[in-house]
């Protein structure tokens, strides 16, 4: 079924710059979303996703008030909620597998839709810059595509992505002017945020990326606990060879943005390495191939539980 906007359907797109043309209203919202301020968001009320991660709740959860995510330089955040019910889905996507990735950003907010009768679906992306490769660009299309793609009616909100949230830094490169996008699950409001809370488990759930893993649910809404695993790799020790380089190489190497990441970048991919080589495996991390579960504690952060 089709994509729209301000009840208007969206034609099959060649390029961003073309849905930004059709539809000018777009690119004033986009510009709109792109000049906020970004609000602070209480680690109380956060839960992270990271890098290939999507978590949907309802506005019912005790646990978790908003979903949020950051370093969206080439990655873009979608994010996807119905009006009736209210269920939320945020997620961290770096064109990894789109076309599969997207149909369980939708399943994920219909499940927990019904018996809603009245309300429609809407969507918010956000991310991406002008970067050299274009990385962005095909990202942004190829999303846009599978949201078209699916059965369901989507209207699209929010399209601050890609071309008009970049801006141009004194060497002439074009930057993202957005990286940090929050959803307030009980009020719909999205907006530009910065969070100072990346758990639980960051390093594992970072580690699963490094390694390849693919997207994958994070959240089990339905019991109020985070989900992490259970994972696989095997041992390399060829990665300490990036603990020895400077901050550049890591960068060409490493980053499909190597001049849009955030400060903290070159310390999270070192932190990321030194996790793996310190468990060459991710066996004793899931004792009996389990999943481990984190649970909401009564200071407001996350505490792992037994297994479930």
């Amino acid at each position: 079924m089709p994509l729209f906007t301000q009840n208007k359907r969206i034609e099959r797109l060649n390029s961003t710059a073309e849905l930004f043309s059709k539809y000018p209203h777009v690119m004033e919202h986009a510009k709109q979303f792109a000049s906020k301020s970004p609000e602070p968001v209480d680690p109380k009320e956060l839960l992270y996703i990271q890098q290939r991660e999507f978590a949907a709740t309802t506005p019912a959860d005790n646990s978790v008030s908003i979903l949020g995510s950051d370093d969206a330089t080439t990655c873009h955040l979608v994010v996807l909620r119905h009006t009736g019910s209210g269920a939320t889905c945020l997620a961290h996507c770096d064109g990894s597998s789109t076309q599969t990735e997207i149909p369980l950003i939708v399943n994920a907010v219909t499940s927990r839709s019904y018996p809603a009768k009245d309300g429609r679906l809407e969507l918010h992306l956000v991310g991406g810059f002008q970067d050299d490769g274009k990385i962005s660009h095909s990202l942004s299309l190829s999303i846009l595509t599978a949201f078209q793609n699916q059965k369901e009616d989507i209207h699209l909100e929010t399209c601050c992505i890609t071309v008009h949230i970049s801006h141009v830094n004194n060497t002439s490169r074009h930057l993202s002017v957005c990286l940090c996008t929050g959803v307030n699950v009980k009020s719909a409001h999205v907006f530009p945020a910065t969070l100072a809370c990346r758990g639980p488990g960051e390093e594992l759930r970072s580690a699963r990326t490094f390694t390849g893993g693919q997207m994958v649910e994070a959240y089990d809404s339905s019991r109020e606990l985070v989900k992490i695993g259970p994972c696989r790799w095997t041992p390399n020790d060829d990665m300490s060879f990036w603990l020895s380089q400077d901050d550049e190489t890591i960068l060409e190497y490493l980053s499909t943005s190597p001049n849009a990441e955030p400060p903290h970048f070159i310390q999270h991919i070192k932190s990321t390495i030194r996790f793996l080589l310190d468990h060459p495996t991710a066996d004793a991390l899931f004792p009996g191939g389990q999943p481990q579960f984190y649970r909401r504690s009564e200071d407001g952060g996350w505490k792992r539980i037994s297994q479930q």
